[in-house]
């Protein structure tokens, strides 16, 4: 679980899918005239160890080219999934098909433990953690959770956030910021086309 995770109260069984969604970082705006730097943590192979090693879940083993950029299919495929409306993620084919395709990559086997069973990843690997991404968004979708995880709808912004709210309609990460924003511009068109 990162600083931002626990920061923004994301549950531990989300913490490494919010994690690896905002690993790429949009941002683009000015707050108290400071311009946010956008930025990506997996901008390189041994970011993505870095971010791997940092969670407990990598192997330690080389990443390759092809490797990275199975990695960086499957962010861009989960950030497309929770971009869109959690009422629409599963009606739309186009969206369920990439992300089947990526998932592929991260095969997972059941394993009884401890009086239980759990999945545990089928690669053995270097990016045999990232299939902890791919469970826990399983695991999400199963419990219902997966719908709290969206994407902030300010083109500013772009990061991923939980929404805590009751009736979870929230669509901006922080309503203070992005929803403000965002606000106040629609405001001012409409006044300005009056």
């Amino acid at each position: 679980m990162s600083k931002a995770s626990r920061k923004f109260k994301v549950p531990d069984e989300l913490a490494n899918l919010y994690d690896f969604a905002n690993t790429l970082d949009l941002r683009r705006f000015t707050h108290h005239g400071v311009q946010h730097p956008q930025s990506d943590e997996l901008s390189t192979a041994a970011g993505l160890a870095a971010w791997l090693a940092e969670r407990k879940l990598g192997s330690g083993g080389k990443i390759t080219p092809a490797m990275f950029d199975t990695a960086l299919q499957l962010r861009s495929s989960v950030r497309d999934y929770l971009q869109c409306d959690p009422g629409e993620r599963l009606k739309n084919k186009t969206l369920g098909r990439a992300l089947n395709r990526m998932t592929q990559h991260f095969p997972l086997a059941v394993e009884v433990r401890d009086g239980g069973m759990t999945m545990r990843p089928a690669r053995d690997d270097a990016l045999a953690g990232l299939s902890a991404v791919v469970v826990e968004m399983y695991n999400a979708a199963a419990n219902g959770t997966l719908d709290r995880l969206k994407m902030c709808a300010s083109d500013e912004c772009r990061r991923v956030f939980y929404d805590r709210s009751k009736p979870a309609t929230r669509r901006w990460c922080v309503s203070a910021l992005c929803g403000n924003r965002e606000k106040t511009r629609t405001y001012r068109e409409r006044h300005h086309s009056a």
